[in-house]
């Protein structure tokens, strides 16, 4: 959007929101701008918004987001500000992006013991503030500075998914501001189609300022297991790859154990959490099928020690720090999983490539369990049949078109192994270059969502690259 007319009256009108309070709002142009507002994650995706909004009320959302609608001006919310291509920002130029760093509420109901919790908490805060209202917690991904907001809205998947199902599988109720400027609460009895949708797809319906979640006893014991091998050759890790994904794939795998594969520049890693004791995890016979030489070792951990093992390893390839990378992913069902000699074949094309960075990373993560048990059309996650994720990171500064190459040539490969009836990715794994991102994010949803964004957001006032369009009436 340029700097006309309409830029002028949508500040006029922000500016009357804000009503002279400090650190409310800031528009492009404006000093420090990108680092103080703005804030983009991933540095290679360059993205100006028309305005950062950092409102204190539903009341403010609401108004704020009638200053868009009548300046034509589309809107996003940005809790943690962790998408890889910068949707919380808008995506692309011209949005006004709403950041929730204000909406910290927390309380727990001892009796039902459902969590109220505001949509701009961090992971790692929820976590603590859980842990002290009664030892409780909920599903969810391993990096504690990710926001509930977006992660609760569009999956939220982690190592205890398996066990409890994805974050959204969390959620009885929220608040929410919808494109009318409207301030609802939406659940299984109320606003129920607008409530499926915000399970899975919240970035196209209205922005979510406080969430009321279910909630477990905390596991007492964690059990964390890491092997590290550290070969030079991709080639060499194969048949390690293939025998770890043969555990994965099993149905009768304890849901109490998630793992991931993770390949990097000198070798792998294998990862795993068990939520039990360690006899327990003896008994499951899991270690039977991992390498047990002395490359591994188990780490026992009580609940938030175990989340602090996991957020501390995922620091050591994404951290939370702003970077330039580029990103591919692809969900796998059980039938679609790599045979031995197709996964030879990747790992050997992996060591014939350049990859123009010594910081780059596949993550192979599994899923199942819990997720499963949900039928696909019962929220808008449509990735219930998935049993595993393939994630890939390439970071430079800047990124080159040698690392760009070879990440999108590895997910060709994998693609073109997989055959062509693997498709769809996780929707928190966002990446631009998908064709039909929608269709491959919501697959058999997305037309029941286009629907409802028909009926709660015709305008599309809700808007980035990737979010739903409104069904063509």
């Amino acid at each position: 959007m340029g700097q006309g007319p309409s830029t002028s009256a949508l500040q006029q009108c922000i500016q009357g929101v804000a009503n002279n309070r400090a650190n409310f709002a800031a528009f492009a142009g404006s000093p420090l701008y990108q680092i103080q507002w703005v804030k983009p994650y991933n540095l290679d995706v360059p993205v100006e918004p028309a305005a950062v909004v950092r409102p204190e009320t539903a009341q403010d959302i609401s108004d704020i987001i009638k200053c868009a609608n009548a300046n034509g001006v589309k809107v996003q919310a940005k809790s943690g500000g962790h998408s890889y291509q910068n949707y919380g920002a808008g995506g692309s130029d011209g949005a006004v992006a709403i950041d929730m760093v204000n909406f910290q509420k927390f309380s727990m109901d001892t009796k039902t013991w459902y969590a109220t919790i505001g949509a701009g908490n961090r992971l790692g805060e929820v976590d603590k503030k859980m842990h002290a209202q009664g030892g409780r917690a909920m599903a969810h991904g391993v990096c504690p500075g990710v926001g509930l907001g977006g992660h609760a809205t569009i999956g939220g998947l982690g190592p205890m998914s398996r066990m409890w199902g994805s974050a959204l599988d969390h959620i009885v109720e929220v608040e929410v501001v919808t494109a009318d400027g409207k301030i609802q609460r939406a659940s299984a009895t109320q606003n129920e189609d607008l409530f499926w949708a915000l399970r899975g797809s919240a970035s196209g319906f209205g922005v979510i300022t406080e969430f009321v979640v279910r909630t477990h006893p905390e596991p007492a014991n964690v059990v964390q297991y890491e092997y590290t091998i550290k070969l030079g050759k991709q080639a060499d890790v194969a048949p390690l790859y293939s025998k770890w994904q043969a555990l994965m794939a099993d149905p009768k795998l304890d849901r109490r154990f998630g793992s991931m594969f993770i390949m990097f520049p000198l070798g792998a890693i294998i990862t795993g959490t068990f939520y039990g004791t360690q006899e327990e995890f003896l008994t499951t016979g899991i270690p039977n099928a991992l390498p047990q030489d002395g490359n591994g070792h188990l780490v026992i951990n009580d609940w938030l020690g175990g989340l602090a093992h996991d957020a501390e390893k995922e620091a050591l390839y994404l951290s939370g720090l702003a970077m330039p990378f580029v990103s591919r992913s692809l969900a796998f069902k059980r039938q679609d999983l790599l045979g031995p000699e197709k996964i030879k074949d990747i790992f050997n094309w992996v060591d014939t490539q350049k990859k123009g960075t010594l910081l780059w990373f596949i993550i192979f993560d599994a899923a199942g369990g819990a997720i499963e048990d949900v039928p696909q059309n019962a929220t808008a996650f449509a990735h219930r049949d998935k049993v595993m994720y393939y994630q890939s990171y390439g970071i430079g500064l800047p990124v080159t078109k040698t690392t760009k190459d070879f990440i999108t040539g590895f997910h060709d490969q994998v693609v073109q192994k997989a055959g062509p009836g693997t498709w769809g990715t996780y929707p928190g794994y966002v990446n631009n270059a998908l064709v039909n991102q929608q269709k491959q994010y919501w697959d058999s949803n997305l037309p029941a969502l286009e629907q409802i964004k028909a009926r709660w957001d015709p305008k599309d006032l809700f808007h980035n690259p990737g979010s739903v369009r409104p069904a063509k009436n």
